[in-house]
C-alpha cells in the first residue's frame, strides 16, 4: 500500500493565529513579514477547513486597486458572514492600495458598530509602510503576527537540511527544492527573489532618489555582512555619487524590507548607539550566497570564507528574534577587543561571541565587556562553547 503523505510543515505562528480567531471578534490581525516566508501559505493553512465562510482576496495584481475595490470585497464577505453566523475577509498585499489603513479602519469601524461578526487578518511583505498606515490610522484596533525568517529548527524539520546547509543556503522555503542545482538556485535567488523585493517592495513603494545606489548598498552589505564598516568607507565602495545621511537611510529601507541591517555599538547611551559605526548583518545568510561564486563544499573548506558565513547565521538568528520583540541586537567594541554581538533583554544583557573552529579559553573581548558591564551574561557559541546546532536550535 502507498505510503500515507505527512502533513504540511506548519509555523509556530499559525497556532497564535488559530487561537486569535477563535476568540470573538477584537482585533484586526495583521500578518507581517518579509517576502517569500510563508505569510500566504500560513493563513491559508489556518483558514482551511473552518466551519465559517472564508473570502480571500489580493491587492497584489496588475489591475488598479482601490477603495472602491476593498468596499466591494468587504461587502461580499458582510454578506457570507450575516448569513452563516460569522466569517473572515483576508486581504493580501493590502499596502499595496492607495489609503489602505484609512479604508480598513471605517469598514472596521461600521462593523463594530453594527455588530457585525466579521473577522479580518490582512497581510504585507512592506513591514515599513505596514507600520506607517497602522500607526497613522489603526491605532487600537489591531494585533500583530510577525513572520521571521525561518529558523534552522524549522527548516530542518520541512526539508531536512543538515546544519551546513542552513548555514550556506538560508532560511528561504521557496528556494529550497532547487538547492541540488547551485546556479538555479542563485539565479531563483537574485531574480525572483531578491530584485522583486527590492522593486516591489521598496523601490515602488518608497521614494527613492538614486536606486542604482540603493541596489549597490544591498550588494555591498550581503558581501561584507559581519564587518564593521563606517558610511564614509562604503561610500568609498559605491560606485554612484551620494552621502553617509543618504546610505544610513537607504539600509533602513532594506532593514525594513527584512533583508539587511545596519546593527548600533552597544554603549549603554542611546545617543552614542545612534551615532556610532555601523555593524553590517545580513537577516538571511543565503542572500550573502546568492551573490557569492563558491559552492557549499568550496565554502565549507575556505576557514575563513565560512567562519564569516556562521558569524552571519548567528547574527541572523539573534537579529530575526529582535524583530519579533524579544529584545534589542548590537556588537561592542573598545579599541582593539570586540564582542560580536550584545543581546539585551530588559535588564538582561548577553555577550555573544562566535568561534567556527577551536576557540581558545582566553577571550579578551568577553573578559574586557564583562569588566565593564559587570552583570552581563558571557556566551561562546561554537569552539569550546555552546554548540553552534544547539543554539540555532534554540
Amino acid at each position: 500500500m502507498p505510503s500515507k503523505a505527512s502533513p504540511p510543515f506548519q509555523r509556530v505562528q499559525a497556532l497564535e493565529l488559530t487561537s486569535r480567531l477563535e476568540e470573538p471578534r477584537r482585533f484586526i490581525q495583521v500578518v507581517a513579514g518579509p517576502r517569500q516566508v510563508g505569510k500566504t501559505t500560513l493563513v491559508r493553512q489556518v483558514t482551511t477547513g473552518l466551519d465559517r465562510p472564508v473570502h480571500s482576496v489580493s491587492a497584489d495584481e496588475p489591475s488598479l486597486r482601490g477603495p472602491a475595490w476593498l468596499q466591494l470585497q468587504w461587502d461580499q464577505a458582510r454578506d457570507a458572514a450575516q448569513e452563516a453566523g460569522g466569517g473572515i475577509l483576508v486581504v493580501d498585499e493590502v499596502h499595496k492600495l492607495p489609503d489602505w489603513s484609512e479604508t480598513v479602519k471605517r469598514l472596521w469601524d461600521e462593523d463594530t458598530a453594527a455588530g457585525l461578526p466579521l473577522q479580518v487578518i490582512v497581510l504585507g511583505s512592506a513591514p515599513l509602510l505596514m507600520r506607517r498606515g497602522l500607526t497613522e490610522s489603526l491605532a487600537g484596533r489591531f494585533e500583530i503576527i510577525h513572520l521571521p525568517h525561518w529558523s534552522f529548527t524549522e527548516i530542518r524539520e520541512a526539508f531536512g537540511w543538515s546544519l551546513d546547509q542552513f548555514i550556506f543556503f538560508g532560511g528561504y522555503p521557496g528556494a529550497a527544492p532547487l538547492i541540488g542545482d547551485i546556479e538555479r538556485w542563485r539565479r531563483y535567488m537574485l531574480d525572483s527573489l531578491i530584485e522583486t523585493t527590492l522593486s516591489r517592495d521598496v523601490l515602488l513603494l518608497t521614494r527613492v532618489d538614486k536606486p542604482a545606489l540603493l541596489r549597490q548598498l544591498f550588494e555591498l552589505a550581503c558581501r561584507y555582512s559581519g564587518q564593521i564598516l563606517s558610511y564614509t568607507k562604503m561610500l568609498g565602495q559605491l560606485q554612484d555619487a551620494g552621502n553617509s545621511t543618504t546610505l544610513a537611510h537607504y539600509m533602513e529601507l532594506l532593514a525594513a524590507a527584512g533583508m539587511v541591517t545596519a546593527l548600533r555599538k552597544y554603549s549603554g547611551s542611546v545617543t552614542r548607539q545612534r551615532g556610532s559605526i555601523p555593524k553590517l548583518q545580513v537577516l538571511n545568510t543565503g542572500l550573502i550566497s546568492a551573490f557569492s561564486t563558491y559552492t557549499l563544499e568550496e565554502t565549507r573548506a575556505d576557514g575563513d570564507r565560512w567562519g564569516r558565513l556562521v558569524e552571519s547565521a548567528v547574527g541572523a538568528h539573534l537579529a530575526n528574534a529582535a524583530l519579533t520583540g524579544a529584545g534589542s541586537l548590537f556588537y561592542w567594541r573598545d579599541r582593539n577587543r570586540e564582542v560580536d554581538f550584545v543581546f539585551q533583554h530588559g535588564a538582561s544583557l548577553t555577550a555573544v561571541e562566535v568561534k567556527s573552529g577551536v576557540a581558545s579559553l582566553a577571550q579578551p573581548g568577553l573578559a574586557a565587556f564583562r569588566s565593564e558591564y559587570k552583570r552581563s551574561r558571557l556566551l561562546l557559541v561554537g569552539g569550546d562553547g555552546v554548540a553552534l546546532e544547539e543554539f540555532l536550535s534554540k
